[in-house]
């Protein structure tokens, strides 16, 4: 009789038949990801010049100019009683950074990236016994849905936000409208922003992905359009995330440079 020697599957973290450079996205990952959350933590020590302009509560610099807000201390909380070394940034960003911690794409970046589980495809991973999921330490991954909701209210009081960079005070103690760069800065954020959370896979599920059959249920016309929609963004969900990441960092960087009269915020209009 013949017989068919047994194959070691057990391979060792790394080990890998491919010839293409796997490695190259998981450091991307590190490096970007990483740079990213040691800025956000920076800045949110540091609470400084993160605002300006007419309306400003903290920083009181260029009273002449629209306002000014950082997306990382958007909507700004300044609680009675709040202590010097408590920043209001720490009241702000667990939400987005919750928002994009249990996301599916980016689930699926860092635990390649940092978790090696597994570093690629094809690629040998650690065996660290039988898998847990998001049923052990990782249980907090099931509230993203939650986050989305979170989420969709930011983008509205980040639409805010650009509206008053459009409001200008007039030396008669009125308002015109107008825009700088900053207005610009802001205003691309948010359409990133949008996209990347109206492009949620739990949205997606949510608006549409849970029906079975869309003329059987109310309103299963105006739910398929919406799936349509949600899934045509969604084919580029991770584009929207490292744009969108990029954007709100940079936003966040701008205001600091005006804020902190590095630069000058150009007045396009």
């Amino acid at each position: 009789m013949a017989t068919v020697a047994a194959r070691d599957t057990e391979t060792s973290l790394g080990k890998t038949d491919r010839r293409d450079n796997w490695w190259a996205g998981p450091l991307a990952t590190i490096i970007v990801l990483s740079g990213f959350g040691i800025y956000a933590t920076f800045r949110a020590v540091y609470a400084q010049d993160y605002e300006l302009g007419h309306g400003a509560r903290v920083n009181q610099i260029l009273p002449e100019h629209a306002y000014l807000l950082s997306p990382f201390f958007s909507p700004l909380i300044l609680l009675p009683g709040m202590p010097a070394w408590f920043s209001p940034a720490f009241l702000i960003l667990w939400a987005p950074g919750g928002f994009r911690l249990t996301c599916y794409y980016y689930r699926k970046a860092y635990y390649r990236a940092y978790f090696g589980d597994p570093p690629g495809c094809a690629v040998g991973e650690v065996k660290s016994g039988r898998y847990m999921g998001e049923t052990g330490l990782f249980i907090f991954q099931n509230l993203h849905r939650f986050f989305l909701y979170v989420a969709i209210l930011f983008i509205l009081m980040l639409a805010v936000d650009v509206i008053h960079a459009c409001l200008w005070p007039t030396t008669g103690g009125g308002i015109t409208l107008g825009a700088s760069v900053g207005t610009i800065v802001l205003a691309v954020n948010v359409v990133c922003l949008s996209l990347y959370t109206f492009s949620c896979h739990s949205l997606r599920h949510l608006v549409g992905g849970n029906i079975d059959c869309f003329s059987c249920v109310a309103f299963g016309q105006t739910r398929h359009k919406l799936w349509k929609g949600v899934s045509k963004l969604n084919k580029n969900h991770m584009l929207w995330a490292w744009c969108s990441l990029f954007t709100v960092g940079f936003a966040d960087f701008y205001v600091w440079l005006v804020a902190s009269q590095t630069i000058i915020d150009v007045r396009l209009f």
